[in-house]
């Protein structure tokens, strides 16, 4: 089902028919596949695999053997050593995906649970890698944007649905959403983050969807929920609104047994 504009399909008088082409094209794919549940995983697009970052600081320490301009070459190189440091995180969530992909796929199809990601790189291609290399479907959300973003090839073709809206991407992150699961990510993944977390508590989402961060040493240090609490800016029940964790094992168990618990 479409529902088109006559004249210019860009114009400013046509954005509503366009709003809703976006809601019905994503409402269409999910019926299709009888998709009913999902595990939606954010992060970084820009956190690389274990294998692209020793790549990635392999060629900064030849670069420094051979610059010029030692100052910069050493700050290239300084980079790539983050770039290998952070990159636990795209193998944690490559294996976590496929633990959740796994355990799917002995549920009933209509009790079964979907990885859902943003459907571009970094730890969005990694939850579909996972679900992929778990022989199970995935979902990319992708959105169009002037830099980074463009599906992953681990994304399920007939699931790799393309926005151009973000509040109406938000919209399917959050409709089927079984459970959130945040890796280390930058501004998009913070702004996808504490708006799950305000709906979650407003009560907007009409259920309660566990939340983990993974990656506790990165999240103590950018999130201060104590300093939150501390001025009353959030209450102590906020605070059980999500785990902050390392491990795939307790993010598994928080994660299914909390699904149980909702059943």
């Amino acid at each position: 089902m479409e529902i088109k504009k006559e004249n210019n399909p860009n114009s400013r008088e046509a954005r509503l028919y366009r709003i809703i082409n976006e809601y019905i094209q994503a409402k269409d794919k999910l019926e299709e596949q009888d998709i009913h549940n999902t595990i939606v995983m954010y992060g970084s697009a820009r956190i690389l695999s274990h294998e692209e970052a020793e790549k990635n600081l392999q060629l900064a320490q030849e670069n420094l053997k051979t610059a010029e301009d030692k100052t910069v070459a050493e700050k290239f190189l300084k980079k790539a050593e983050h770039k290998l440091e952070i990159a636990e995180y795209y193998e944690r969530a490559r294996e976590l995906a496929h633990k959740f992909a796994t355990w799917s796929k002995n549920l009933p199809k209509k009790e079964k649970y979907y990885i859902c990601s943003g459907g571009g790189p970094g730890i969005m291609e990694a939850a579909n890698r996972g679900a992929f290399e778990a022989g199970e479907k995935s979902i990319g959300l992708n959105i169009d944007l002037p830099f980074e973003q463009s599906s992953n090839k681990y994304v399920s073709s007939d699931l790799d649905i393309n926005f151009n809206y973000f509040f109406m991407r938000k919209f399917w992150f959050a409709y089927f959403a079984k459970a959130f699961i945040v890796f280390p990510g930058g501004f998009g993944t913070m702004d996808e983050l504490f708006e799950m977390l305000t709906l979650e508590q407003t009560n907007k989402m009409g259920k309660k969807v566990p939340v983990v961060f993974f990656g506790k040493d990165f999240f103590d240090k950018v999130l201060n929920i104590e300093l939150f609490e501390k001025y009353s800016l959030i209450s102590e029940d906020d605070k059980n609104q999500f785990l902050i964790t390392d491990s795939i094992e307790e993010t598994f168990e928080y994660v299914t047994n909390r699904l149980f618990s909702m059943e």
